[in-house]
């Protein structure tokens, strides 16, 4: 697998437009991260991960609303591909939605939001945009 970012989000997109409550994951340290984000802004309900084998798997949990059974996750995008990263700098920091939505960086002291990197004034690579 070439890129393991690209199938986590991919693997979340299609589970959000089957409507399914639980999807399993691949585990990477780089995704129980990304994972924990999603979880602390509130786009997934739960996430447990599970050590079977040397890789083990992560369960994530999706969020709906009560009403409307829409997802919480509207959109998933993958911003910096293997072929062509991208990284910004502290002021150049993308803005998703005008602040509704979030980007989740890898930076040097971990992977965070856009706007956990704006305030330590610390820029990296843009991962992915979600909203």
């Amino acid at each position: 697998m070439t890129d393991p970012i690209a199938d986590y989000l991919t693997r979340l997109r299609n589970a959000i437009k089957a409507n399914h409550r639980i999807v399993d994951i691949p585990a990477s340290n780089v995704k129980k991260e990304i994972t924990r984000v999603l979880h602390e802004k509130g786009y997934i309900l739960n996430y447990k991960f599970e050590q079977n084998g040397p890789q083990g798997n992560i369960k994530i949990a999706l969020k709906y609303q009560q009403g409307t059974k829409l997802p919480a996750i509207e959109n998933l995008k993958r911003i910096s591909k293997p072929g062509l990263r991208k990284y910004a700098g502290a002021e150049n920091l993308p803005r998703v939605i005008n602040g509704l939505g979030i980007a989740i960086i890898s930076t040097s002291r971990g992977i965070m939001t856009d706007k956990e990197a704006r305030s330590l004034h610390i820029g990296g690579e843009v991962l992915c945009h979600v909203y």
